[in-house]
């Protein structure tokens, strides 16, 4: 048992890297058997609370799925000087987990309107649309009418109860216009952003609907530039013409809140806000703390824009003060962009804050008349893996090289705006081919006689079968574009086709039926023609005989390799990530940018 730290610190100085002192107690079974014992005996301890409650928080951490959960974890450790896994986070003490399904009608990987639909209004609906049953059809103003459905915020003001939504993207976006809006298309934010024809038929875009559809109390986040005359100046950036009003109905979306509620107050940065919160006059408060969304956490203005801790607490003090109890909406929404940008310590750093906004709502609220409940819309395209040493920087490097004798970062993305100065050959929607082997392929229909790649990319210029690598405008999860990678694992079972993921192209979705048949109901899903695939592989070298990848890719495999232990992967989001063992290929995705 004494050999367990001597051995670390040994791995550690063999891979250069600096080995965590592991804390001796962890070395006597006793150590994890008095946890567990102890975390049994707390759950018999738990009594199911059979009231009602008065108060409502909602956390929704934005593409914060499990692998960003478990990082997060590791990463707030190490912040407080500690090891990193073994220390919990605020959402670990909750005494009651689940996971739940996130596809949409339409689609098996959801963005965040449809989602905030499904899990803000009861519904599931369709991609890009928000408020809407099925029957909605995306971008289709004429099917919006009576396809309307109803959110828990909605329907806590109906009962008498403060409402209010905080968010670290702007006000606007899918996730917290879930709580308010009723549109089929997640991008009309302001009626600029609208087309002629949809004004014309009567639609209104998110900032309209945001201050008429729904008396909110607090309203805490950025989005400023969609509420206020085309040329406004904006406040805090008043040069920059980019970040001025952008409405072309002339409305000046702020003036008209205020002008229609009684004790009402609109501020623009921390100090306003701080203030606000701590006038027992003010009922309704709205704060728009930039022009778009805010800034991410590790750039704050810490002095002009606050953070989403504070802004949860001004919300819960301004809602506390009705006496029939409150509803509260909080994103941290740039958890997602963090990700979707493959700025893994900015969508983590994001994670932490919002970690912290969960305390401390937990320290201002009483469990026995507030239910909060913490979730995700869904997850990303990312994981971690390597066999990194317990202790080192959740941004660094494995311990041991891939195969190509490169180093690559523990933290992995599917795809995102990485290495861009490649190119890649074009797929084609006619490469065919079942699996019927014992291997399986990246893309659909893809097969035998389409030879699958597998790549590096931790110096963003290495590939096998010397393609490089070249970006196809995709995001996993949404209207946000950025550059992906399909590619092609292995698998871990020896006969039969262990998955088939798919590539991140529009592909046409059967018709969906809708619980309310109407007129609209009728009208068939948008069909896009299936566009080309983006690739016909290059042809490639199979590896020798001797090989024992050969056995999985008698038809082309890259330059041989011989077979190494590499990490284990897991599936998220939209991309199937293999589970590699030793007769893997050792090629990885690594993250794309920590900074």
């Amino acid at each position: 048992m004494r050999l367990l730290a001597p051995l670390a610190l040994c791995l550690g100085l063999w891979t250069g890297l600096d080995a965590a002192v592991i804390p001796a107690e962890e070395e006597d079974p006793s150590f994890w058997n008095k946890q567990a014992a102890a975390a049994i005996e707390a759950s018999f301890k738990i009594q199911p609370r059979t009231n009602e409650a008065k108060n409502l928080i909602i956390f929704l951490g934005d593409g914060f799925g499990i692998p960003s959960i478990t990082a997060t974890r590791i990463l707030n450790g190490q912040l407080q000087g500690k090891l990193g896994p073994e220390t919990p986070l605020a959402l670990d003490s909750f005494p009651y987990t689940a996971l739940s399904k996130t596809y949409s009608v339409d689609r098996q990987v959801p963005d965040s309107a449809a989602t905030a639909t499904a899990y803000l209004c009861g519904v599931k609906s369709n991609y890009k649309t928000l408020g809407l049953s099925a029957a909605a059809r995306y971008s289709q103003c004429n099917t919006t009418k009576g396809n309307e459905v109803i959110s828990v915020l909605e329907r806590a003001r109906n009962a008498g109860k403060s409402v209010g939504i905080v968010t670290t993207t702007r006000v606007q976006h899918a996730s917290p216009s879930g709580t308010y809006a009723h549109v089929v298309d997640r991008n009309w934010y302001a009626d600029a952003s609208m087309p002629q024809e949809a004004i014309s038929q009567g639609c209104k875009d998110i900032a309209w609907q945001l201050v008429h559809n729904v008396d909110i109390n607090v309203i805490l986040g950025g989005g400023r530039k969609y509420m206020t005359p085309a040329g406004t100046p904006d406040p805090e950036y008043p040069n920059d013409e980019t970040e001025r009003g952008m409405r072309n109905d002339t409305l000046n979306l702020i003036d008209m809140w205020l002008q229609t509620h009684q004790g009402a107050r609109y501020v623009w940065n921390r100090t306003e806000l701080l203030n606000a919160s701590a006038d027992p006059n003010v009922n309704y408060l709205m704060g728009l703390f930039e022009p778009m969304d805010m800034k991410y956490e590790p750039v704050r203005n810490k002095t002009l824009d606050p953070s989403l801790t504070e802004m949860t607490e001004a919300a819960i003090t301004i809602l506390s003060r009705n006496p029939k109890g409150f509803y509260l909406f909080v994103e941290g929404g740039r958890i997602d962009h963090g990700h979707h940008e493959g700025m893994a310590k900015r969508a983590l750093m994001e994670a932490v804050e919002f970690d912290n906004a969960i305390r401390r709502a937990g320290d201002l609220t009483d469990e026995a008349d507030t239910l909060t409940v913490v979730t995700a819309d869904h997850s990303h395209v990312f994981s971690f893996g390597g066999y990194t040493l317990r202790g080192t920087s959740i941004f660094g490097l494995a311990p041991l090289k891939a195969t190509d004798s490169k180093s690559y970062t523990s933290i992995l993305y599917g795809n995102g705006p990485g290495y861009l100065g490649g190119n890649r050959t074009e797929l084609n929607e006619n490469i065919t081919g079942e699996c019927s082997g014992p291997w399986w392929g990246g893309g659909v229909g893809m097969g035998p006689t389409a030879p699958l790649t597998l790549f590096s990319i931790p110096q963003r210029i290495t590939t096998t079968c010397s393609s490089p690598l070249c970006p196809s405008p995709r995001s996993p999860t949404g209207a946000r574009t950025w550059p992906s990678w399909p590619r092609a694992p292995w698998p871990t079972s020896s006969a039969g086709c262990r998955s088939r993921p798919t590539l991140p192209t529009s592909w046409p979705m059967p018709p969906a039926s809708s619980p309310t048949p109407t007129a609209a109901s009728a009208m068939p899903h948008p069909q896009p023609a299936p566009p080309p695939w983006p690739c016909s592989f290059p042809p490639c070298s199979c590896p020798s005989s001797t090989d024992p990848m050969a056995l999985r890719c008698p038809w082309a495999l890259p330059d041989p390799q011989p077979p190494v232990p590499v990490p284990q992967w897991t599936a998220v989001a939209l991309w199937s990530m293999p589970r590699w063992d030793a007769v893997a290929a050792g090629h990885q995705i690594p993250v794309l940018d920590v900074e």
